[in-house]
């Protein structure tokens, strides 16, 4: 397992924090530490998984700006 953090965009308000919490709890593997307006803070088993969440978080309608691995 390794640490991600993401910056996530369009986020505004408390639909928003859940609609991508959401996205992020459908993806396979994935520990969440924290999640917060523009950030999730995540557990991954590894680097393919990030794909995935991109995508998760992506078609719920919000964007990942970046990605620091810890």
């Amino acid at each position: 397992m390794q640490n991600l953090e993401l910056t996530i965009t369009g986020m505004s308000c408390g639909h928003c924090l859940n609609a991508v919490s959401k996205a992020i709890a459908g993806v396979d593997g994935v520990e969440v530490k924290e999640i917060r307006m523009g950030r999730a803070d995540l557990r991954i088993p590894d680097d393919s998984t990030v794909a995935r969440l991109t995508a998760a978080i992506e078609n719920a309608g919000y964007g990942v700006e970046g990605i620091t691995r810890g």
